[in-house]
């Protein structure tokens, strides 16, 4: 177990030179919330979301912090890991003695000091470019750092597990970015979730973004803003359910369909 763990800690290292040596991963997975909160919140600065003033800026904030949970875990796995198995980095590895855990380990680790690196940027764009007010409760912060985990938890394994998908590395982005587009599009990041239609409200609650997007919510918006939710609160019970439930399946999903080998190969 310790030689995993600290083979799992020179693996995150590793990774992370990787992942900022790729501009275009580095774009996609780092920048891009920050790009889009700029452009986003000063096109609708000061449109209001429907409770006293809060404005489409700070309720954009959340839906871009929980964005980046998706850009960092899900949407980085199951792009980079198709590459490192068609140029046969995976092939390479497994056939190391190190253990296999500690390159998921690395994985892991890798997301969440990318993600805690994207947070710092966005609050600060967001502080100083927006004028947002940031918690000042010790609970909404311990909220923010549990919706925080169980999400990274959440869609890195589910990354792990969509990796399989894409049949060839350089295809890979075509598959992941449109999917993370339509989440985005119908879990309440670029729109005031009650006023999409219900059939895309429906479906957007299937997928953890849905539920990461709320739990922020109740974090970034003062706490009657959850008037203006579906459900007419933040129902942080159910979003924890979902999210652990997300965990688990994704868990059993990476197991039963993770590969270190392209398909059809020996």
């Amino acid at each position: 177990m310790n030689r995993t763990l600290y083979l799992g800690r020179k693996r995150v290292g590793i990774e992370l030179r990787q992942f900022f040596r790729d501009r275009e991963s580095a774009i996609f997975n780092f920048a891009l919330p920050m790009i889009l909160l700029v452009i986003f919140g000063s096109v609708f600065a000061e449109q209001s979301v429907g409770f006293g003033d809060v404005t489409f800026s700070q309720y954009f904030l959340a839906g871009m912090i929980a964005s980046g949970v998706l850009y960092t875990s899900f949407q980085n796995l199951a792009i980079a890991i198709p590459m490192e198995r068609d140029d046969g980095t995976l092939k390479r590895l497994q056939g190391l003695p190190m253990p296999k855990a500690s390159y998921f380990l690395g994985k892991i680790g890798l997301v969440f000091v990318a993600y805690i690196a994207q947070v710092t940027v966005l609050l600060t764009v967001g502080v100083l470019f927006f004028g947002i007010d940031l918690p000042s409760s010790a609970g909404k912060w311990l909220t923010f750092a549990w919706v925080s985990v169980l999400g990274l938890l959440s869609c890195t394994l589910l990354g792990l597990a969509f990796s399989v998908v894409p049949k060839h590395g350089r295809g890979a982005s075509a598959i992941v970015a449109p999917i993370v587009l339509v989440l985005q599009f119908t879990s309440g990041v670029f729109f005031v979730f009650n006023q999409l239609p219900t059939w895309m409200q429906t479906f957007a609650s299937l997928f953890p973004l849905k539920w990461l997007t709320q739990a922020m919510r109740s974090v970034f918006l003062p706490d009657g803003a959850s008037a203006i939710e579906v459900s007419g609160s933040w129902q942080l019970g159910l979003c924890a359910v979902v999210l652990v439930g997300w965990t688990i399946g994704g868990f059993i999903l990476a197991l039963l369909m993770f590969r270190w080998t392209p398909r059809g190969s020996s």
